[in-house]
């Protein structure tokens, strides 16, 4: 069980079928030894191609009803396996992307916590303690967030997969750390440093009005695939950046000091280890 906000402050309680079992699975020895095949890349692949099969269609519509997803948000279509029907679409207007440029946006649907980089490059999520440098392996990289702000964007299954740019500016091209897929459920982070050990990709962008910005997609538990556009380009606010295949998973965005000021009401959950729901393309941040 944990706890978010939505952001008038109301905070609910999320204990979901799902959130039971993984507890179960990462909470017991006899589970945690079962995931050993299951976080394998090897496992997550198979997955995928399953969930590709056109027989996987006849998981969509159950999947829809035990989650209440509204598809009158989604784009119409015939979807030809579940992995379509899980990268779906926005219909045009579902999502209000914020235009003034001094306001930081959401990449995407998720649950965020926001950590303060101290000057050692350290930060906790939960109790867990992580550096910038074992999630980058990169020292050089890591200096340049020091001070600044790391942001969580955890997805969970039911939320939009597709992500975006949070400004416009000149992006590099992707990154990839190869790694397991744990779920990125908080259950997993009490047991396993699962952002230093999942299969992960970033990219800088230059951006216009919040310094360099980096931006790391992390793959979890049965999601084989980080699916990026290619980079090296100009890039504009609310372009389209990439999307996941199945599976709850992450998006995480570094700031630099001196950059951003995240919103007081996600400062303030985040003190409390509460997650605050926010959209795609909403503010979450000032400059």
């Amino acid at each position: 069980m944990h706890l978010t906000a939505d952001r008038e402050g109301n905070i609910t309680e999320e204990n979901s079928l799902q959130d039971r079992f993984l507890e179960v699975l990462y909470r017991s020895r006899t589970g945690r030894i079962l995931l050993k095949p299951l976080v394998s890349p090897m496992i997550s692949k198979l997955g995928g191609k399953i969930l590709d099969s056109g027989m996987s269609r006849l998981l969509i519509r159950p999947f829809i009803r035990s989650n209440s997803i509204d598809m009158t948000d989604y784009e119409e279509k015939k979807y030809t396996s579940y992995n379509d029907f899980f990268k779906r679409k926005l219909a045009p207007c579902a999502r209000v992307i914020e235009e003034k440029p001094e306001i930081l946006i959401s990449p995407c649907d998720s649950r965020l916590s926001v950590y303060r980089i101290e000057e050692g490059f350290s930060f906790f999520i939960k109790q867990t303690p992580y550096t910038v440098q074992s999630l980058l392996k990169s020292g050089r990289l890591a200096k340049a967030y020091a001070g600044g702000y790391l942001w969580v964007f955890r997805l969970c299954v039911d939320d939009y997969h597709r992500y975006i740019y949070v400004d416009q500016g000149k992006v590099s091209g992707s990154r990839r750390i190869q790694g397991v897929f744990h779920t990125v459920n908080p259950v997993a982070n009490d047991h396993f440093p699962i952002y230093k050990e999942n299969t992960r990709e970033y990219s800088l962008l230059c951006s216009e009005n919040f310094g360099t910005i980096l931006q790391m997609e992390v793959g979890a538990l049965l999601v084989g695939k980080i699916e990026n556009r290619p980079g090296n380009r100009n890039v504009h606010r609310g372009e389209e950046k990439g999307n996941f295949a199945f599976g709850g998973s992450t998006i995480i965005l570094m700031t630099q000091a001196g950059k951003v000021l995240p919103d007081e009401d996600i400062l303030r959950n985040s003190s409390k280890g509460i997650e605050t729901r926010v959209k795609l393309g909403e503010h979450v941040g000032r400059k």
